[in-house]
């Protein structure tokens, strides 16, 4: 595995495992609420396996929480910046973010790859994400129960299932999701495909 991978893999792991104590559930029970199988569960949280964008979508619809929340550290982001005085307000520092230092996950299955925008203390999720050309990565209903998002094509051609919807989406398309449905992300053409999602919380889990 790459620098780049190994750390995401850890954080993960750790994230998932975390969030699976905090609600007191076993293995068992969270197998039952995401639909992913307890052996891919303990793998995961062993280190010993990374997880598809597939999998991470139903272990957050499970949990309740956004697939970036999921590649985000415990606690990411909180506090970061604060007790610096002068010098943070007045440089900038915990707000400025190269693009070098934003790491970008990659799914092992279809290639798919994500880059997180904002940090976790920022009130809107903004990522970018790449999809391979022939890919399609598809989420439950469960993982858009509590959020509100944009997708926000920037290259290349989107075919959007949601539910029995199917949208075309052209380089500048925006489309603001409607009520929570399985959808699909596809890229049936020969090109990669760039778009940006935008989501906001309208509900605590």
């Amino acid at each position: 595995m790459s620098n780049i991978v190994d750390p995401l893999v850890r954080r993960i792991a750790a994230r998932v495992r975390a969030e699976r104590e905090r609600r007191r559930w076993t293995l068992a029970q969270l197998a039952e609420a995401s639909g992913v199988s307890q052996a891919m569960i303990s793998r995961i949280e062993r280190e010993e396996s990374s997880p598809t964008a597939v999998v991470l979508g139903k272990l957050s619809a499970a949990f309740r929480l956004s697939v970036s929340s999921l590649l985000a550290g415990e606690g990411e982001g909180e506090g970061e910046g604060e007790g610096e005085g002068e010098t943070a307000t007045e440089t900038g520092a915990g707000r400025v973010r190269r693009q070098a230092d934003a790491a970008e996950w990659r799914d092992p299955e279809t290639g798919y790859r994500r880059r997180q925008i904002t940090t976790p203390r920022f009130p809107a999720e903004i990522a970018e994400i790449r999809l391979p050309p022939g890919a399609q990565v598809p989420y439950p209903a469960a993982a858009f129960a509590f959020i509100r998002q944009l997708v926000w094509v920037l290259d290349g051609r989107l075919t959007f299932h949601e539910g029995d919807l199917v949208h075309e989406l052209h380089a500048g398309d925006t489309l603001e999701l409607g009520e929570p449905a399985p959808r699909t992300f596809v890229n049936n053409t020969g090109t990669e495909c760039r778009y940006v999602v935008v989501l906001t919380r309208h509900q605590q889990p």
